[in-house]
């Protein structure tokens, strides 16, 4: 019988393909007729090029991403309702008479297929999930919902759901377009407008079913969607290389994917600060560090100003220049005053002319005078120089400078931590967003506009000499606190997703909440598994963020991932540490428990017997769990081992040459992962690491799908 149904099921998916193939020979000559009609030599032409190849060209990237796992649904239904089966696949394609042959699972035909259930089967009578190997079908998986219909429909495997559960996982997520169920459907078809927050406990799908989300939005709303841009950002780069593949697999790539230390274009943090400063940096109140440091005179700048012009010594004394740059600092963003420094100035030295000599020859002489002098050039540049965020940030490196804007903001112990993290060589993902806050408070560099040009040709080109030189001079920086651009150029997207949102810090909201004022939001999370202190503080930040914007909430209430075994583990060890955490209802059994081992004499040996013989039971994917200061010295202990290890110095970077299964991991970096088995060394430390250790601690022990050990 299943031999059968495979060879029927062969047949349609063969005529699907042929299909398929037959559309992108229709895609590949509408990109040529598109760039044919470039040639015709007129803006008309050009214009019908650029949008049929652009058409053309996602239309061939959405049938190239389908190949793999293109059909995976077949729906059987009453016959008053269909008498044929339809069926669901990545991507809709249509016969050559213009009929539906596949359906997308976007559309709303195909939302029966995962909305059914027994108890309430919706005119369904089989569902069945086709598993294929490229184009050929391999198994197929059924589920009876309608158990009164009269059918003689045969029902093959154990379950879809099931069976998926029960692969072993690889390095990346996969779509699990095939497998969601009624409660995920829910979340993913909501409402665009406004915010859906999708929340749930370990293992319950929550990030898959944003993603899944995220393709949604762009299928039902795509010029809105793709034109604006969708942004996904999650905990860290390990995150962001796990979940890459799974929109791409929909057809879906007009999305950005950025961990928190890369939301601000242009720069990369991978390094994370000791909890301490971590807790600093992200509070609220950094803002107002932020807003008072953007106000300050640069240092090293001048404090005050002379030169003789014809009989008048003009003086610019600290009194004046204070006076005058509040005056500017009053009128916007620090950096959208360039164009009128030159001026402001002038104007000033301009009323302490009172020689006749001076007052015959009139402002424009002076104007052109002053222009041409180096004198005043020098002065103008370095008094108002053009400023870059990382700039601004590292003059907090100054113990005397940061106490001074800092005084009522942070403690005296708080300025020493934060002086002393701002020695390293590079950023850290919390420096990202005061960086960012520093952006917005200093404002882009202005383009040069055509005023400024027709001024330019009014004072003979000098002011054009001054804005030159100092981009010539604002030129001369380089190194990890400087780079190329300050330009705000990665804001306004039509839709921000946020994973592990129970983890960002208030200043982490605003930064991400700066991308999203007219944008939907999808916000995904778990309290339970927080590793910021301050609830309170960060539901604040959120709400300013997503401003007033109608809210949508969704829970997920069952695990897919974990054993039940590992899982009631993970749940006696939240309650009886007092997490409160939301305990979903985990749905598969291995009748394998957690093993938790005492370590010999030699820790070292210890995790390498155990992490060999769990190696040996699993199929996939394996994390060795460390505390943060021992992640170098425990990786090192697998150097000698690489029968199986894959050791990982950089948590950011765990890959390595060929197709080692093991990474070795801090209990942050497991944030959105999951793994076969899981090997945890010394739970108690990450417990003790941080003020949040016992929610980071809970995290580590819902990763794992198959197997659990703890050494302690």
């Amino acid at each position: 019988m299943l031999a059968a149904e495979l060879a029927a099921e062969q047949v349609f998916v063969d005529r699907v393909y042929v299909q398929l193939e037959k559309s992108a020979r229709n895609a590949e000559a509408l990109a040529r007729e598109g760039h044919g009609r470039g040639a015709l030599g007129h803006e008309g032409g050009l214009v019908e090029r650029d949008a049929m190849v652009y058409q053309a060209a996602r239309r061939i990237a959405q049938l190239d991403a389908a190949h793999e796992g293109l059909v995976f649904g077949r729906l059987d239904l009453q016959e008053r309702v269909d008498p044929e089966p339809r069926y669901i696949g990545r991507i809709g394609l249509r016969d050559d008479n213009r009929d539906s042959l596949l359906i997308d699972w976007r559309a709303p035909a195909a939302a029966v297929f995962y909305q059914a259930t027994a108890a309430e089967p919706r005119d369904v009578i089989r569902r069945r999930v086709l598993r294929c190997a490229g184009p050929k079908v391999v198994g197929v998986e059924d589920e009876l919902l309608d158990s009164d219909a009269e059918t003689d429909l045969p029902i093959v495997g154990d379950g879809a759901l099931m069976a998926q559960l029960s692969r072993a996982r690889d390095r990346t997520m996969h779509s699990i377009v095939a497998t969601i169920q009624a409660e995920q459907d829910e979340a993913i078809r909501a409402p665009a407008r406004g915010v859906v927050a999708i929340s749930g406990g370990p293992g319950t799908g929550k990030t898959v079913v944003a993603l899944h989300r995220a393709a949604y939005l762009l299928y039902t709303d795509r010029r809105r969607y793709e034109t604006g841009g969708v942004l996904v950002v999650g905990p860290s780069g390990v995150f962001m290389r796990y979940i890459e593949r799974v929109l791409p697999s929909l057809g879906e790539t007009a999305v950005a994917l950025r961990s928190l230390g890369e939301v601000v274009g242009g720069l990369r943090a991978t390094r994370h600060d000791v909890p301490a400063v971590a807790a600093v940096k992200g509070a609220a109140r950094m803002a107002e560090l932020m807003r008072r440091t953007a106000r300050q005179q640069a240092p090293g700048s001048p404090k005050e100003f002379r030169i003789f012009w014809r009989d008048d010594v003009i003086h610019l004394d600290r009194a004046a220049l204070g006076k005058l740059r509040r005056q500017l600092m009053g009128q916007g963003q620090r950096n959208r005053q360039l164009p009128r420094i030159a001026t402001a100035l002038l104007d000033v030295m301009w009323r302490q002319v009172r020689g006749a000599r001076g007052r015959e020859r009139g402002r424009e002489a002076f104007d052109d005078d002053m222009l041409t002098t180096e004198a005043f050039v020098d002065f103008a540049l370095s008094w108002w120089p053009p400023l870059e965020a990382t700039e601004v940030l590292a003059w907090l490196r100054d113990p005397e400078f940061l106490a001074r804007v800092g005084e009522g903001v942070v403690s005296a112990e708080e300025q020493r931590l934060l002086v002393e993290s701002w020695q390293a060589d590079s950023l850290s993902v919390e420096d990202i967003p005061l960086v960012d806050e520093l952006r917005y408070a200093l404002g882009d560099r202005p383009d040069r506009s055509e005023e400024d040009h027709e001024l330019d040709d009014f004072l003979g080109g000098d002011l054009q000499e001054l804005t030159t030189a100092a981009e010539r001079e604002f030129g001369r920086g380089g190194g990890p606190w400087a780079p190329p651009t300050n330009r705000v150029e990665d804001d306004g997207y039509a839709h921000i997703l946020v994973d592990e949102a129970q983890d960002l810090t208030p200043m982490q909201w605003r930064m991400v909440g700066r991308r999203g004022r007219a944008a939907t939001w999808t916000i995904v999370g778990d309290a339970a598994q927080s590793s910021w202190p301050d609830a309170t503080e960060s539901a604040a930040a959120r709400a300013v963020a997503i401003a007033d914007k109608d809210l949508h909430e969704f829970h997920l209430s069952t695990n897919y991932r974990n054993s039940a075994e590992i899982y009631d583990h993970a749940a006696a060890y939240a309650e009886r540490v007092g997490l409160h955490a939301d305990l979903p209802t985990a749905v598969r059994s291995t009748g394998v428990s957690p093993r938790e081992v005492t370590a010999g004499p030699d820790l070292a040996e210890t995790v390498r017997a155990e992490l060999g013989a769990l190696a040996e039971q699993v199929a996939g994917t394996v994390a060795l769990v460390v505390p943060i200061d021992r992640r170098a010295e425990v990786a090192g202990w697998l150097g000698s081992w690489p029968e199986h290890a894959a050791d990982a110095p950089n948590a950011t970077t765990p890959e390595r040459a060929g197709d080692d299964r093991i990474v070795v991991l801090t209990g942050i970096d497991t944030k959105g992962l999951e793994f076969d088995g899981i090997v945890v060394v010394d739970p108690d430390a990450i417990e003790a690491e941080s003020p949040t250790g016992r929610a980071t601690l809970y995290v580590v022990l819902t990763r794992a799908t198959q197997l659990l050990t703890l050494v302690r």
